[in-house]
């Protein structure tokens, strides 16, 4: 992985990273750590770094709650360059894109439910996904043309191998046709599915460097795929970071309120000590310490990051009862 220091005389311009968080909640430690190590990452590298609110869902997302995650970044220290953006803006780039995959033949409208998926294709594969098999495909013409109606679009995925070189988790193989089969890239709601929609701004806000939690390492590979089906010149670089647990294994999430970062600022929890343990876990410090966020540049590197992974792999971190003690006796 090359050393981010060694970096820091190149035009910001030259790279871009971004902070894409769903509005769908208040931010939790977990997404506390990995918006800040980007952060951190594009900084010290000289990159620029832009602010994608990845606000899709309708149905759980708004203006009011894109305006509280920037005030929790602003409030723990984080900054962008330009304006921020909001997904649900501007669809219609997301329309071209569809537009494209229909010239490629490469989009079909599927009404299937789950229900009848799965007792089409047998059961479920990996995490849980259903795969959606090459004999499912439309034989009619007319389910080959997007019209943008309430109906699903898959797109189609072959089979085969598709490499996914991370800086940080090193190389895995991936077949996304094998995983998931068909996957949708356009919604009964009238808008792209998440993997579209991603791989769409990522390449018309220039981003180069895409660092974020090592949940989403297979959605890079179909990210890759869908690249090449859009005709996108080249790939992205990965870095995904190892997730934040709880004390008893489970992945932190949204619904766990006292990880909030808004819950940790009501009780008074300063956003020098919210980052004061990330550092921590980060293995930046030695012992918990309160520190502004524009000190974590200063500190991180490859070694630091490498070790980090490296202690992750083998014993996942997890924010104990201690962590949250320390938080709030500050």
């Amino acid at each position: 992985m090359p050393d981010a220091s060694a970096h820091s005389d190149r035009v910001v311009s030259t790279r871009t990273t971004r902070l894409a968080p769903s509005p769908t909640g208040d931010l939790h430690l977990g997404n506390v750590r990995s918006l800040l190590l980007a952060w951190a990452i594009g900084r010290r590298a000289g990159w620029r770094v832009v602010l994608r609110h990845e606000d899709l869902d309708a149905t759980r997302s708004s203006v009011e709650a894109c305006d509280a995650i920037e005030g929790s970044l602003r409030w723990l220290g984080l900054d962008w360059d330009g304006p921020s953006t909001r997904q649900s803006d501007d669809l219609e780039p997301y329309f071209e894109a569809m537009r494209r995959l229909e010239s490629r033949h490469l989009v079909f409208a599927s009404s299937l439910s789950r229900r009848e998926l799965r007792a089409a294709a047998g059961a479920p594969h990996g995490d849980g996904e259903l795969r959606f098999p090459p004999e499912l495909r439309p034989d009619d013409e007319a389910s080959w043309r997007f019209d943008g109606g309430e109906t699903n679009y898959r797109v189609t995925t072959r089979s085969g191998p598709e490499i996914v070189r991370d800086e940080l988790l090193g190389t895995h193989r991936f077949d996304p046709g094998a995983e998931v089969g068909d996957q949708i890239v356009w919604t009964k709601a009238g808008r792209p599915a998440y993997q579209l929609s991603v791989v769409v701004d990522d390449d018309r806000q220039g981003v180069t460097d895409v660092i974020r939690g090592a949940d989403l390492l297979p959605s890079a590979a179909r990210q890759q795929r869908l690249r090449r089906d859009l005709e996108i010149d080249g790939d992205v670089t990965w870095w995904h970071l190892p997730i934040v647990h709880d004390e008893a294994g489970r992945r932190l999430a949204k619904r766990d309120g006292d990880t909030g970062v808004e819950g940790l600022r009501t009780a008074g929890v300063p956003a020098e000590r919210i980052i004061g343990l990330v550092a921590w876990w980060c293995g930046l410090v030695d012992t918990p310490r309160s520190m502004p966020a524009d000190t974590i540049p200063e500190l991180l590197d490859h070694d630091h990051l490498r070790s980090m992974v490296t202690s992750e792999t083998t014993e996942p971190l997890r924010f104990t009862n201690e962590d949250r003690r320390w938080l709030l006796h500050s």
